[in-house]
């Protein structure tokens, strides 16, 4: 164990990456994957610990459920099955409502309660990503409204997995035209171009 990490540091450390090799290197020697994954992320550990405690009461302070929020994330590409099956399931856990497209890019939509939102994004990218982030968030306050407001509030019924004519050599890009009728359909349509940069038709 380095001297750098505490115990914690060391066990959460040892969790993602036997998560990492699960997903990456099955079968196969991983030597030199697990060093080099041990490189570029033991810094990110060392920081975390750093600032876990004012980060926990920051997030406590700040999640509230009086606040209806809606996250837009981004990733580089979503192909894993268990990845997709926990974002179904944890939105479900959470009542958390959306959508999720996997393929190259990823797009994740949740939408609920922001402590629910928080918790949700908190799991999310602990997990081994390439790139993930939040591209926008929407939150709109509840108070003073009636209990039911956040239903009304809502653009998405439940959360599910959304593929659109998947194509390319290994079948993962979708429809992007597809994705904006679909985003146009729920409201959402200028959030297509903060995710690609350009206006969808």
């Amino acid at each position: 164990r380095s001297s750098l990490l505490s115990r914690s540091q060391q066990i959460h450390l040892n969790s993602d990456l036997k998560t990492y090799l699960l997903q990456n290197c099955s079968g196969e020697p991983c030597m030199l994957s697990a060093r080099q994954w041990v490189k570029d992320h033991a810094v990110a550990y060392i920081d975390r610990e750093l600032s876990s405690s004012s980060v926990t009461t920051s997030d406590a302070m700040q999640a509230d459920d009086s606040i209806f929020t809606r996250l837009w994330i981004y990733s580089h590409h979503i192909y894993n099955k268990q990845k997709r099956k926990n974002i179904i399931d944890w939105a479900k856990e959470l009542s958390l409502s959306g959508f999720c497209m996997p393929g190259k890019p990823g797009v994740v939509c949740v939408e609920g309660l922001q402590n629910s939102c928080e918790e949700f994004w908190s799991r999310i990218r602990r997990l081994t990503w390439k790139r993930i982030l939040i591209r926008h968030r929407e939150d709109i306050s509840l108070k003073g409204r009636a209990c039911d407001e956040i239903q009304k509030l809502r653009k998405f019924s439940t959360l599910e997995e959304k593929c659109f004519d998947a194509h390319g050599s290994r079948g993962n890009h979708m429809d992007l035209g597809q994705l904006y009728h679909f985003l146009e359909e729920k409201g959402c349509a200028d959030i297509f171009q903060m995710y690609f940069g350009v206006e969808g038709h």
